[in-house]
C-alpha cells in the first residue's frame, strides 16, 4: 500500500502536481510527434509546442497551489 503524502512539505506538493499534470504533457507531445511522422511541416511543431509547455505550466502552478484544496475547504464551510 501506498502511504498518504503529507501536505506541509512543499517539495511533495511540487512532486504530487507533476504527477497529476504528466499524462497531459505526455498527450501533448505524442500528438506533436504524431503530427510530425505524419510529414507536416516542422514549423508546425514550434507553433504547437509553446501552447502545450504554457498550459503544462499553469495546470502544474494550479496543482502545486492548492486550488482544489481550497475549494473542497470553501465549500465545507
Amino acid at each position: 500500500m501506498s502511504t498518504p503524502i503529507p501536505d506541509d512539505d512543499g517539495d511533495t506538493d511540487r512532486r504530487r502536481a507533476a504527477l497529476y499534470i504528466a499524462p497531459f504533457l505526455a498527450l501533448g507531445i505524442g500528438n506533436l510527434v504524431l503530427i510530425l511522422q505524419w510529414g507536416v511541416n516542422p514549423l508546425w511543431g514550434f507553433a504547437i509546442l509553446p501552447p502545450i509547455l504554457f498550459i503544462t505550466v499553469i495546470g502544474w502552478i494550479a496543482f502545486k497551489g492548492g486550488f482544489v484544496h481550497d475549494r473542497e475547504n470553501e465549500l465545507a464551510e
